[in-house]
């Protein structure tokens, strides 16, 4: 993997605290955290990712994307975003605790760029299928605002530890030198930052990643939005498609030319800006990290009946009901993630594939019946066959409820929650037919699929915590 320091925009402390202006991730900003945001600052990031949209917008503007760039120049110009004055890779660790648990781990990882490649180069790996709405509105807040300001969270195999042990002085633990900044998130999540500047280690760093292969954990959409841009801009300015190296000369991205000289050494740089974007490396060899399942609630079904369902799923499941949990219908707060232990317990007590059906009539476990669905989903591999999120998609939404491939990537009748008391309470508010809890991907099982070029299907995990969006910016112009 090619990766390169970089002259971050970051925000001036000296003007605005960073508490007030750092934001989630874009696709985890409920109406009420972008309000809340809005209401944090005026400088909030959140007027540039995910601004508000008004009745008097216009394909031609002013919109949302005309807003955000105005917005996103405004605060260059003002100096509340300042660029580095030398490249970096900026250390990021998160210490937080597992929710549900009383557990405090710490995930650390570094900002840098990446370079943008072609799934087909084997070189990223991504391990979900995309949904098509996100990509058109991130294709054009990138081409409205000429910045990436969020990081995509990538994977990498490093049993040695050398990334860790250059940036943070040791393999796990406490960092040997204190972060350049820390700041807490709405979710206690404590968010640190060292600033590695010495062009030295910057080549130990950018040498060591040179043969890793990545995956994407999170920020499929923006990858294959970015990629597809690169490619756009390589047209543009009659210069090789750089996602495919390996069909253009070799090397030709690593010329004199393609080089900053920093010091007594060169510092790589991408051929041109569109050619990398930012991302946040992880180790998957360290601990620290965690996945959690996104849930599914199905609506807008016609003539939706339990006992059909039931009756078309016994063939292929083990059907059982359970008992009603005080929770299940108390707790209706989406962002709450300690709520869902007693609802999910029954879930998680059973051995191989299962998955929890809520609905207005009561919540059923459905255990799999292996031959049966192996007869089902036959020409699927043994992979994908273990997958509890594949069986739901593939034989439960498409077979069992009708829904197609398309409507579901459309999101027509589907929504995707964190929280399972919420996806519960839809139901039990008559603002869903059906909703299904699943337990989460494992990490290996990520590793084995995105590897073997399969993919499972959207939204199919959920890394805890998300990266903080805010703490660097990687501005194209």
């Amino acid at each position: 993997m090619r990766i390169y320091p970089f002259r971050a925009l970051r925000y001036n402390t000296a003007k605005v605290p960073l508490e007030s202006v750092v934001t989630q991730p874009y696709d985890k900003i409920s109406s009420a955290m972008q309000q809340s945001y809005y209401d944090a600052s005026p400088y909030n990031l959140v007027r540039v990712i995910l601004g508000k949209k008004f009745d008097t917008d216009t394909e031609e503007g002013p919109n949302v994307y005309t807003r955000a760039a105005e917005a996103f120049n405004q605060w260059r110009k003002e100096g509340i975003l300042q660029e580095e004055p030398e490249p970096a890779i900026f250390g990021y660790a998160q210490r937080y605790t597992v929710p549900g648990t009383t557990e405090v781990r710490e995930r650390r990882g570094f900002i840098c760029l990446g370079h943008l490649y072609d799934y087909k180069e084997e070189v990223v790996y991504r391990h979900e299928q995309t949904l098509a709405k996100p990509k058109s509105d991130r294709l054009n807040l990138f081409k409205a605002t000429r910045a990436y300001c969020e990081q995509i969270y990538m994977l990498y195999s490093d049993p040695s530890f050398s990334v860790e042990k250059l940036i943070f002085g040791n393999a796990g633990g406490e960092a040997t030198n204190p972060p350049d900044l820390a700041v807490t998130d709405e979710y206690g999540v404590v968010h640190m930052v060292w600033k590695v500047t010495d062009p030295h280690v910057l080549s130990l760093i950018t040498g060591a990643m040179a043969d890793k292969k990545l995956i994407i954990a999170d920020g499929h959409h923006r990858y294959e939005t970015s990629t597809a841009y690169a490619r756009e801009r390589a047209a543009e300015l009659g210069v090789p498609d750089s996602t495919r190296p390996s069909q253009i000369e070799k090397n030709a991205n690593e010329s004199p030319s393609n080089k900053a000289d920093e010091g007594s050494l060169l510092i790589a740089k991408p051929a041109f800006p569109e050619a990398a974007m930012m991302m946040t490396l992880v180790n998957m060899d360290a601990p620290g990290i965690t996945i959690l399942p996104t849930h599914r609630v199905v609506f807008g079904l016609k003539n939706f009946s339990v006992n059909a369902f039931l009756d078309k799923a016994k063939p292929y499941f083990d059907v059982e009901k359970l008992q009603p949990t005080a929770k299940s219908d108390a707790v209706t707060d989406a962002e709450n993630l300690d709520t869902a232990a007693e609802l999910l317990a029954p879930l998680n007590a059973t051995q191989g594939t299962a998955i929890l059906a809520a609905t207005a009539e009561g919540n059923y476990l459905l255990k799999a019946k292996p031959e049966a669905i192996k007869q089902a989903l036959a020409g699927l591999s043994e992979k994908q066959l273990q997958l509890d999120v594949v069986q739901l998609h593939k034989l439960v939404l498409e077979k069992l409820l009708g829904l197609t491939e398309e409507s579901i990537r459309q999101q027509e009748n589907l929504r995707y929650l964190r929280s399972a008391s919420d996806a519960v309470a839809q139901v039990a508010r008559g603002e869903a037919n059906i909703a299904f809890l699943i337990k989460p991907v494992t990490l290996a099982q990520l590793q084995d699929v995105s590897l073997s070029l399969e993919v499972m299907p959207q939204k199919s995990t959920d890394f805890y915590p998300k990266l903080l969006s805010g703490l660097a910016f990687y501005a194209l112009d």
